[in-house]
């Protein structure tokens, strides 16, 4: 039964809509075709994913393990993280666990051991010089077993992320990647992957003159939904709750977010729930809509899921380019959500990348990952935020005081001497 918004991805009767998407991962996976799943955050790629393996294994068809990078903070976490979570996919485990001294040491005791245990020790005897060794170990495993292992990688992105900020870091994400796309390409048919993730890999890849690694996963992006879905869900919502919420109440909520990510749609009948609740009132008009968007989606209680645009962004671009994309994105804000061709060619120069700084300078940079990423999107004359909501709150944080960058004196240009 479809409930109101939470931090954790949902699964069987708590799914709501995407059956499309899910038969076309369905369909890749029993194609032995790998998947980028690419779409801006909180757009539900987690719960998709998620929903995909589960289905996936209740035919019988595939053995499924899904494994989260968001914590790994080098190659042996990650090959760490891989050869644990298969303890959740069934007889799988009795394949791997072997292969690792630390764990055949616990004997019959490896039952009772919890995860996070087994994590300590699988880890501990993975290092810099054995995580490739150790990993290809692992994917053997994996494709000897009964069953197609349908794998799924979460936060890939960030990894990589971290790993290009540490030193040799391009050596070292390089290396890694290379690791991936072989054992994808060795095992096609017996492992499939499915990568994901709450930052654009491609940018990434980009940036550091990486991207042939994204080459073995064609990319499926995963949109919003329609406004008519997303009403669609409030409806479902105000029936389980039994909130009166009729169809123009629910289509104001809809275009005050502009751009239906699921979760926002939640989040914000969520907020109106509890604001009817605490008025003693069983039903909500066009008023409650705006003072539930002014005061709680815009206030404290939707800040600490925008204030994750922010952190992402920082993580991402690192110091110069997240200065350009708070400008940029502020300039666009302040003009009624638009960035004009002119006042981006403008942050062009301002934001000019020296000689040397490779694919990874500049403001075309910034700019792929804020249209990756699902800040900006390209219009007519220029560009405009995708999401209505971020673009009120970057407002609201950001806008007071701001001189936009077409309202601000060209350097005057130095007299000649003679």
């Amino acid at each position: 039964m479809l409930e109101k918004a939470g931090g954790n991805w949902v699964s069987g009767e708590k799914f709501f809509d995407r059956e499309a998407e899910l038969n076309a991962l369905m369909e890749r996976a029993r194609r032995g075709a790998h998947t980028l799943l690419t779409a801006q955050r909180r757009m539900g790629k987690t719960s998709l994913v998620r929903e995909t393996l589960r289905r996936l294994a209740e035919t019988g068809e595939f053995e499924a393990v899904f494994v989260d990078l968001e914590h790994a903070a080098d190659a042996a976490d990650a090959i760490a993280e891989i050869g644990i979570q298969t303890r959740r996919a069934g007889d799988l485990w009795g394949r791997v666990a072997p292969l690792f001294a630390a764990l055949k040491a616990l004997g019959e005791r490896i039952e009772e051991v919890g995860i996070a245990d087994a994590r300590v020790k699988l880890r501990a005897g993975i290092d810099a010089g054995s995580w490739r060794r150790e990993g290809e170990r692992i994917f053997e495993a994996l494709a000897a077993h009964d069953r197609p292992v349908a794998l799924a990688i979460d936060e890939l992105p960030m990894l990589v992320n971290r790993l290009l900020n540490e030193p040799e870091g391009r050596r070292v994400a390089d290396l890694f990647l290379s690791f991936l796309r072989k054992n994808a390409q060795t095992h096609k048919g017996r492992v499939v992957m499915i990568v994901s993730g709450s930052v654009g890999l491609e940018p990434i890849l980009r940036r550091a003159g990486l991207s042939a690694h994204a080459n073995v996963f064609p990319r499926y992006e995963l949109k919003p939904w329609t406004e008519e879905v997303a009403s669609e869900c409030l409806a479902a919502l105000a029936q389980r709750y039994e909130v009166g919420l009729p169809e123009d109440v629910r289509r104001g909520m809809c275009r005050r977010l502009r751009c239906c990510v699921p979760h926002h749609v939640q989040q914000f009948f969520d907020l109106l729930h509890e604001d009817l609740r605490r008025r003693r009132r069983s039903a909500a008009g066009p008023d409650d809509v705006d003072r539930v968007y002014r005061n709680d989606m815009l206030g404290s209680a939707g800040q600490i899921d925008l204030d994750h645009y922010e952190q992402r962004l920082k993580e991402v671009l690192g110091g110069d380019g997240y200065r350009a994309a708070l400008e940029i994105l502020t300039d666009a804000a302040v003009h009624d959500g638009r960035l004009s061709d002119d006042a981006l060619e403008r942050y062009h120069a301002r934001f000019a990348a020296p000689p040397d700084s490779g694919p990874a300078g500049g403001v075309s940079n910034v700019m792929e990952t804020l249209r990756h990423d699902g800040y900006l999107a390209r219009t007519d004359g220029g560009h405009r935020f995708v999401s209505g909501w971020l673009e009120d709150w970057w407002r609201a944080r950001h806008g007071a005081g701001f001189v936009p960058a077409c309202e601000r004196r060209r350097p005057a240009a130095r007299r000649r001497r003679t």
